[in-house]
């Protein structure tokens, strides 16, 4: 038998027909049930599949009927119909027509990544109205968070169990396509983040037919570790990231929590299959979120990891915040800073507070192969009242970081509302049936027991519930109200570092490594990097209190930024508290 390039799911025949095809071992007989009242018998093929071919194509409405009692929901269904347990739509990604049909994306360091909630924005539209805006500001790529159909109408994205789907509240495929076509047309990348460590608690039906999707040895924190062992579960996940790439044409996938997968040949075969998938002119880009800061992957079809020990470091000497995984950067944090700018992980194999080794050396990478950022939707979302950066922190030592994480050779990040200094909430939303919201919110109320903040249970309750409806909608970014004075300097100073980022820092990338950190004080660094054309990056940081002493600046430096410094003491070595500078020389 010949198995076809696309294994799971309905499938669009060059005839017109569909061919639909199941992976149920553990079943005894599977049906085809189609909208239009008809059962259609499958037929077991071997492996635990089961297919059959029907002359239907485009917007027909299926399920699959499991030993002639169990209605589900096509695990690989390209399109949801009224929630996860309702019917499935075949969808012919062929009948979109391209307006912006020869994009082949940006290289790697061009990237600049504006991370984004489409429901609180509205939905696939909504996010179209603000691409200009985005453009604009200086941003060169959108990441979208998780899209796969989920239950109820408002989720983060990570409880999703249809991954082929995306979410029906956002929009059909067509608008999804719209959306990227829009971005594409105005320069913009779109990065989807994806989900393959586990399934949600609610509407997905695996176990019940394809038990050997998952493992009982592997427990991971959403219960029964995926099965990577097997090929069949190895190829629905291919798959997947196959449609986002070819028939989405996303510019890439951000990989969440890969560390919750065991078996890391699976990522290696996954990035391969990807890349293998498309011309060689065309810049497909792979990130990782990995907590085991494992360098190995950034040399094998990975472009790129979330730099959470770069984060961490920082939040702390913004905030003094000391608590949870925080507590293994407050002892120094200063080495620590200096460490993640010249090498990347901060991490390399020490124990962490766990008592665990973590990570290996990654000094060998180039700068772009780590994602700095100071926000993110976890680092919001998952603290007990979504409070934001600005809210928690000094406001010049966090411009003066907005510097480094603009300005740095790393690739930044930044989450909705923060070029602006938002101050609205983002708050962990669900919408999930009675008895598991209110699991829901009791599990995530007591996460926070252990903080002393919450130790008082009263306290506790004043923590959201995650499915309330006001938890969402006090999330929404309040980007068409007026902007106070201050957060409109917020926005002018995105915008003039990202213009600096544009004309001097991207066209030197290529080729870029550390060139070394010198501690100046508690706090403050001098941070430099040979660029690909010769020159000499420094930026001077100071998130201290007190002034430091600084190397004074060569004669043929010049000012790229410079963010709270009297250049005329700067130049007698002398470098304020809670400020930046960055600058260039012409290369020795």
């Amino acid at each position: 038998m010949i198995v076809p390039s696309q294994r799971h799911g309905a499938q669009i025949l060059a005839d017109g027909s569909t061919r639909f095809a199941l992976w149920a071992p553990d079943a005894r007989s599977v049906a085809l049930l189609l909208w239009t009242g008809e059962t259609i018998a499958m037929q077991a093929s071997g492996d635990g599949w089961y297919e059959v071919r029907q002359p239907c194509g485009d917007g027909m409405d299926y399920r699959f009927l499991i030993n002639g009692e169990l209605p589900v929901p096509d695990p690989a269904a390209r399109a949801q119909v009224d929630q996860p347990w309702g019917w499935s739509r075949v969808v012919d990604h062929s009948r979109y027509q391209w307006e912006t049909r020869h994009w082949n994306g940006r290289p790697w360091h061009e990237t600049v990544i504006y991370e984004v909630h489409v429901g609180l924005l509205g939905g696939f539209a909504g996010v179209r109205a603000h691409l200009l805006a985005l453009v604009e500001l200086g941003v060169t790529a959108i990441e979208l968070m998780p899209l796969a159909e989920f239950p109820g109408a408002r989720n983060w994205g990570y409880d999703g169990v249809l991954p082929f789907a995306p979410e029906e509240s956002y929009g059909s495929p067509h608008d999804l396509k719209a959306l990227i076509d829009m971005a594409h047309g105005l320069g913009l990348m779109v990065f989807v983040d994806v989900v393959y460590n586990h399934f949600g608690p609610e509407g997905n039906y695996l176990g019940q037919y394809a038990q050997r999707f998952f493992r009982e040895d592997i427990q991971t924190p959403w219960g029964s570790a995926i099965d990577f062992r097997r090929q069949e579960v190895r190829d629905f996940f291919c798959e997947n990231a196959l449609m986002w790439v070819l028939d989405y044409r996303v510019d890439g996938l951000r990989f969440d929590a890969v560390h919750a997968i065991s078996e890391k040949d699976f990522l290696v075969e996954l990035a391969m299959r990807v890349r293998a998938a498309v011309p060689s002119s065309r810049h497909i880009h792979l990130m990782l979120e990995n907590e085991e800061n494992d360098a190995a992957l950034l040399q094998q079809g990975f472009d790129a990891q979330w730099n959470d020990d770069g984060h961490n470091v920082l939040h702390h000497l913004l905030t003094g915040e000391k608590e949870g995984y925080y507590s293994e950067f407050a002892d120094a944090p200063t080495v620590q800073l200096a460490r993640f700018l010249a090498e990347g992980f901060v991490f390399q194999g020490e124990e962490d507070r766990h008592g665990r080794p973590r990570g290996v050396p990654s000094g060998h990478l180039p700068a772009t192969s780590f994602i700095l950022f100071l926000q993110n939707h976890d680092q919001i979302g998952n603290r007990a009242f979504g409070e934001r950066l600005n809210q928690l922190a000094y406001s010049d030592a966090l411009a003066a970081a907005t510097v480094l994480l603009l300005l740095s050779p790393m690739v930044p990040l930044f989450f909705m509302g923060d070029e602006w200094g938002s101050q609205q909430p983002f708050l962990y939303f669900t919408d999930h049936s009675a008895d598991l919201a209110k699991a829901v919110c009791d599990g995530r109320r007591n996460e926070f027991a252990a903080f002393s903040q919450f130790n008082d249970s009263k306290l506790r309750e004043l923590i959201p519930d995650p499915n309330a409806l006001s938890s969402f909608n006090n999330s929404r970014p309040d980007y068409g109200a007026p902007k106070s004075p201050e957060q409109q300097q917020w926005q002018d100073l995105y915008r003039r570092l990202l213009g600096v980022r544009a004309a001097e820092i991207i066209p030197r990338l290529v080729g870029v490594y550390s060139a070394g950190v010198t501690i100046l004080a508690e706090g403050a660094i001098s941070a430099f990097w040979r660029m690909g054309d010769g020159s000499l990056l420094r930026i001077d940081l100071n998130l201290g209190k007190a002034a430091v002493v600084v190397k004074a600046p060569w004669e043929q430096v010049r000012i790229l930024f410079n963010q709270g410094v009297d250049e005329s003491a700067y130049k007698q070595g002398v470098l304020p508290p809670q400020s930046a500078l960055a600058s260039l020389d012409k290369g020795i």
